[in-house]
């Protein structure tokens, strides 16, 4: 309970700030909304639907981009983590393609995939592999040699001691990649849907923009980080839950 109440003090503290600076007009409401417009803008969203529309149509987008992220990026990172020779092989091109930002991409994916679900899935897919196949590979490389050694010479295989031992060691780092590739793939998401998009959180703010409701745009905006907030105690929640021993992460 007392971490709860510690965990409050700041954002209380600024929507008191905020509330003083609105309410007395030293920040206009075209520049900022107060809180009052917000709980509106929120109420009027929520009884309407079109909150939960924009959030489930986000949701849709960020899961299927970061699903095939993780599924493709987990296993390529292990792999390399584990041979020098696929790290050769890989290094080079992951090194020419990771400083790349995911908007550079967006017009290939208009071209290859037009508007839609498939063209905003590739574009979080990108912003979610790197984070994801890097995290991965540092933490299967990370793995402390004496528990190989110690492996090896109680007579362990090399399928065994990847499967045994490289993997359990390195699942902290795994699942910190995949908090990382998430963050990062949402907001993707939101960047995507603000350029080609005519559903999700993202065209909600850029609509409410054109129409100068800057209620509706904080509201948007405190959906995404709050949704980003819950999946990220999730998956906080799994760690704690399924890796106890919450070894060494990169």
């Amino acid at each position: 309970m007392k971490k709860f109440f510690e965990a409050l003090i700041i954002p209380v503290i600024l929507i008191v700030v905020w509330s003083i600076l609105t309410f007395t007009n030293l920040i206009p409401s075209y520049i900022l909304p107060s809180p009052y417009e917000v709980l509106v803008a929120f109420y009027n969203l929520l009884i309407t639907g079109e909150l939960f529309l924009h959030a489930m149509s986000t949701l849709l987008r960020v899961v299927t981009g970061f699903t095939a992220a993780a599924i493709i990026a987990i296993p390529l990172g292990i792999g390399i983590g584990w041979s020098k020779t696929l790290e050769r092989l890989f290094n080079p091109i992951i090194q020419i393609l990771r400083p790349i930002p995911p908007l550079a991409w967006v017009p290939f994916a208009l071209l290859w995939f037009g508007l839609g679900l498939k063209a905003e899935a590739f574009i979080i897919f990108i912003g979610s592999f790197f984070p994801i196949l890097l995290n991965s590979l540092d933490a299967v490389k990370g793995v402390e040699r004496v528990l190989i050694e110690a492996a090896c010479t109680l007579g362990a295989t090399e399928g065994q001691v990847l499967t045994k031992v490289v993997l359990p060691a390195s699942s902290p780092g795994i699942l910190l990649g995949l908090r990382v590739g998430f963050g990062i793939g949402f907001m993707c998401t939101v960047a995507a849907e603000m350029i080609a998009a005519k559903s999700g959180l993202g065209y909600l703010i850029m609509e409410a923009m054109r129409l100068l409701d800057t209620g509706e745009v904080v509201v948007g905006m405190l959906t995404i980080g709050l949704i980003g907030f819950a999946i990220d105690q999730l998956l906080s929640r799994v760690e704690e839950k399924y890796i106890p021993w919450r070894g060494k992460t990169i």
